[in-house]
């Protein structure tokens, strides 16, 4: 079976309103795919800093994909938190990019969005926090669904990854 290694590491996330932020993320492949070596989902750190535009998390991803073809290539979702003084969590930010086809180092933006609610809802999450969250994390990489959604743009994340391809060529696997 052909191989994919993607070694590297969310580096922070820019653009957001405020500081203190975590990252929850997933990789989401095809019914094709097994994973050999590495996790499928994981959390960073909160980064609050004082003096920055930018969260810095340099949280590490390593894993090891064997596969029998390309559908359902391998897409990193994510979800963007804030934590506030008081230690609650307040979803900032949903996003996902495809892992990259060619091998090599890659340097990655992540554009991210929220949903909206109504005007009582928006006026509730600037009071009292929280706000709109999706009840099916699966939309964040589905194509028809999402499109129906309102939302506004947020931050991006930022991510430096690198791609081992390995015995495409002998299994006459293209990319």
């Amino acid at each position: 079976m052909a191989e994919v290694h993607v070694i590297g590491q969310i580096v922070g996330a820019s653009g957001f309103p405020d500081h203190s932020l975590f990252c929850k993320w997933g990789i989401n492949t095809g019914g094709a795919w097994k994973i050999l070596a590495g996790l499928r989902e994981g959390q960073t750190q909160v980064d609050n800093p004082q003096n920055h535009e930018a969260a810095f998390f340099g949280h590490p991803i390593d894993i090891h994909f064997a596969t029998k073809g390309i559908q359902g290539w391998p897409r990193i979702h994510f979800q963007v938190w804030h934590q506030d003084q008081f230690g609650r969590n307040e979803l900032y930010g949903y996003g996902f990019c495809h892992i990259p086809t060619s091998p090599g180092t890659h340097e990655i933006d992540c554009p991210t969005w929220r949903p909206t609610g109504s005007f009582m809802e928006t006026v509730s999450q600037h009071f009292l926090g929280g706000g709109p969250q999706l009840k099916n994390p699966d939309l964040i990489y589905s194509g028809a669904d999402r499109y129906r959604l309102h939302t506004i743009a947020m931050g991006k994340v930022h991510l430096r990854l690198g791609v081992i391809l390995r015995n495409f060529d002998k299994f006459g696997i293209e990319c």
